[in-house]
């Protein structure tokens, strides 16, 4: 039992870590688009993580 947690935590852990790598390369490319609007929805979305 001890093994599942340790392995859905691990899931957990790479699924975030995927989320987050995703959010900060879409911030990225609408920071070079110059789109202030969707920078600022994605620096708000990243404050929620």
């Amino acid at each position: 039992m001890n093994r599942k947690r340790e392995d859905l935590q691990r899931v957990s852990d790479v699924h975030r870590a995927n989320i987050q790598r995703r959010l900060e390369h879409r911030l990225e490319v609408a920071r070079a688009n110059g789109d202030e609007n969707l920078v600022r929805m994605l620096e708000a979305e990243m404050r929620q993580m």
